[in-house]
């Protein structure tokens, strides 16, 4: 290969190839008006100042272009990260948000070279599908507000909004089907002088970037106790939703993520985020879909480009951004979340031929999520739901069954299946102790020992022979089975 083909390859591919490239500026021009209202709106949760909302947004999506671990996510102020931090600005004011920021940051990054990023592979699939199908819901949900009480002009924005990011696509693929319909509405209202709300109605667009500068707050350990709690809830909430996001983008693209390096850049992401003076957030899982099954991003530029575009378009052309009406990007979103939504996933077709348990997990994962407008807290009772019902399932495949003995004076048993807590009570009842003759023989050469429990299991059996003047003798255990067994038997009576 010849010096300058390397170099080529060392190119990324938004400068190898122009179409990329055009793609995702494009995508980020998309994603960058999309955030603008979002971030007022969860800086209003928040209950900070809409600029904080809009810096935080451009830091993180800046930020995790360069660090971040997936590829065309975009993360930015989200609702979920104010929930949780609103509390903490409303009793002890921004100073302590912003340092309850800056310590999340810490904390993810400490998480994230810890590993915790490999948790996310024991979420189950139908938590999963639920994690997409209630995020689509509370998109639709946040739409709602958009398009209650407003002049009858807000309607046939909307549908037409819709019927061009339907159509348009027909026509070409060239320029991303939202951008043209946000264009062609903000120019039909501004033309014919309709009046509907707007951009600009959600609340001032800075007028300056931000600058750096430490948290104003007295750097005591009261403040730190303070602080904590809402720190460590954010960085839990926060690697959640980022790491759940990145899964799905990964089973989208087809690509896969470094999610170590994702937690990691997270935490990052929030601290620069928080040294601007910035409420921190996450991944957007709505955006990201703009991002990547709308417009096709797939490149670290759009990621990068969505955060710059958000801050030219509010400090450079503030006026014209402000005038874009708020029904094109409500048409925007509910195009997002029908993308969005596993359609599948409910068709009679599949549920009539998935087990209960799974409809069930899913089921409750959406209504936990969608109830509490809080994800981690749908996907940890979800993925718990599915643990359980997994352990009952498992349960009933320990078998304990008698095979024929090579004289009467020895009885022999075989269990087969795993034996852990759920499973390994249940075979302590399935021996006749008064009836077997002296020397009882158990075959576990088709079983697993996995835990303490099945072990005192064992113990309690040697234990109810014993009392009769009977022996036990335990034969076929592998070799994790027997080391296990080796190391705790005998040890693990009740005084």
């Amino acid at each position: 290969m010849s010096p300058a083909a390397y170099l080529r390859g060392l190119k990324p591919d938004w400068l190898r190839d122009p179409k990329v490239w055009r793609t995702e500026v494009l995508a980020g021009l998309v994603v960058g008006l999309a955030l603008i209202p979002e971030a007022i709106s969860f800086s209003i949760i928040a209950g900070v100042d809409p600029a904080v909302g809009l810096f935080s947004s451009f830091t993180m999506a800046a930020v995790l272009s360069v660090v971040g671990g997936r590829r065309a996510m975009i993360s930015a102020a989200t609702g979920a990260v104010a929930l949780v931090i609103a509390p903490l600005n409303r009793e002890h004011g921004l100073g302590h948000l912003v340092a309850a920021v800056i310590l999340a940051g810490v904390l993810q990054v400490v998480l994230g070279a810890l590993g915790v990023a490999r948790l996310v592979r024991f979420i189950p699939r139908s938590v999963m599908v639920g994690f997409v199908n209630s995020l689509a819901i509370l998109m639709f949900m946040a739409q709602v507000p958009e398009v209650r009480n407003v002049p009858w002009a807000v309607y046939p924005l909307v549908v037409g909004g819709l019927a061009l990011m339907v159509f348009f696509p027909r026509i070409t693929t060239v320029v991303p089907a939202p951008l043209v319909s946000i264009v062609i509405l903000t120019a039909i209202t501004v033309a014919a002088g309709i009046a509907v709300p707007t951009v600009g109605d959600k609340g001032a667009l800075p007028s300056s970037l931000p600058v750096p500068g430490l948290p104003a707050v007295p750097f005591t350990l009261d403040t730190l106790t303070t602080i904590a709690p809402y720190a460590f809830a954010m960085a839990l909430v926060g690697l959640m939703e980022s790491l759940m996001t990145a899964k799905l983008v990964d089973d989208i693209t087809d690509t896969p993520s470094n999610k170590t390096r994702e937690s990691i850049g997270q935490g990052i992401a929030n601290i620069v985020t928080g040294f601007f003076g910035g409420m921190g957030g996450c991944a957007m899982i709505g955006q990201t879909m703009i991002n990547v099954k709308v417009s096709g991003a797939r490149t670290r530029l759009s990621t990068f480009l969505a955060g710059a575009f958000l801050m030219v378009l509010c400090v450079v052309f503030g006026p014209v951004v402000s005038d874009i009406p708020m029904a094109a990007l409500v048409a925007v979103m509910v195009m997002v979340t029908f993308a969005t939504f596993d359609w599948h996933s409910v068709a009679p077709k599949t549920l009539r031929r998935m087990p209960a348990g799974e409809i069930a997990v899913m089921v409750i994962t959406v209504v936990c999520v969608v109830t509490t407008h809080n994800l981690a807290v749908g996907v940890v009772v979800g993925s718990v739901t599915a643990m359980v019902i997994f352990a009952k399932r498992v349960a009933h495949v320990a078998e304990v069954t008698p095979v024929t003995a090579p004289d009467d004076a020895t009885a022999v048993y075989r269990v087969t299946g795993e034996l852990f807590f759920a499973s390994s009570n249940d075979i302590v009842g399935r021996f006749d102790y008064a009836g077997d003759p002296d020397k009882v023989v158990i075959d576990l050469s088709a079983a697993h020992i996995w835990d303490a429990s099945s072990v005192a299991a064992l113990d309690a059996i040697e234990t109810k022979y014993a009392q009769r003047g009977k022996t036990v003798e335990i034969t076929g255990l592998n070799h994790p089975s027997a080391d296990l067994h080796g190391r705790l038997t005998g040890e693990l009576a009740g005084h």
